[in-house]
């Protein structure tokens, strides 16, 4: 990366950081509650877009993102309720979209697909919110610290590739970076927000950042089967909501279950 592009790296943080704190920390609950559902959204279009779905797929896809997150995070019990409700709608709407039933998969697949991926999994993010603002911080740190290490190790030592037909550039070095940046950030951020034992944030920040790689893969995964180099363009240097929020997504599920044993 050259000199101005880790410039605009490090601004894009270093703005966004102090707003997300507030939200966070300061703020009451149902603001953070309504950032995750303009993330759900964003990251739904992003999603979509990748797969060149018609713009009413695209609008449909991102307004029952945010009718799942919510009904997940208030009515979690009846989940399965809501996707079956889901995929009849979705399906119908498709049946009489068109007539013409070639290509009803394709068209279809990618919206159920997301809503799969995107809101199912952003809901844990609430989910730790209603036990602490600090397990929220406590899983942003985690993971920005194993992206981040995982960055730049593997840009300065990164040789032998991890999985280059899914992402090229990841390297084993920023692989052991990615875990070795959650687990230190765990240790750290963790005796400062968390009541819990040493092994506990031990195994769970290595837990964390060795989970994020799956997250960043897959979605490496998905760009390149849509043959697109970031998911978005609204953060310079960093690409867009989903391309920030890949690991995030997988590291909250980890996370979320992980407090129930810590």
């Amino acid at each position: 990366m050259s000199l101005q592009g880790h410039k605009k790296r490090v601004l894009v943080a270093v703005i966004a950081l102090p707003i997300l704190l507030i939200v966070i920390i300061k703020l009451p609950p149902y603001f953070f509650f309504g950032l995750l559902c303009i993330v759900s959204v964003m990251a739904m279009l992003e999603f979509l877009n990748m797969y060149n779905v018609s713009r009413f797929w695209s609008l449909t896809g991102a307004f029952l993102s945010v009718i799942l997150f919510a009904l997940n995070c208030f009515y979690s019990h009846n989940t399965l309720y809501y996707y079956a409700i889901l995929f009849c709608t979705i399906t119908i709407i498709r049946l009489f979209l068109k007539k013409e039933p070639h290509s009803a998969l394709r068209d279809i697949a990618p919206v159920i697909i997301g809503l799969l991926y995107i809101p199912t999994l952003l809901c844990f993010q609430w989910f730790l919110m209603e036990n602490g603002w600090q397990w929220v911080i406590y899983l942003c740190g985690c993971v920005w610290a194993s992206d981040s290490l995982a960055f730049y190790i593997g840009k300065g030592f990164g040789k032998r590739k991890l999985y280059p037909e899914v992402s090229p550039k990841k390297t084993w070095a920023g692989a052991y970076g990615s875990i070795a940046g959650g687990t230190i950030a765990s240790l750290i951020l963790g005796s400062f927000l968390l009541s819990k034992s040493f092994i506990s944030l031990l195994i769970v920040g290595f837990l964390i950042g060795f989970v994020s790689i799956f997250g960043d893969l897959v979605e490496s995964m998905f760009k390149r089967d849509a043959g697109v180099k970031d998911s978005g363009f609204l953060f310079p240097e960093h690409g867009g909501i989903l391309d920030k929020a890949d690991a995030m997504l997988f590291a909250g599920v980890l996370l979320y279950f992980g407090m129930k044993f810590m």
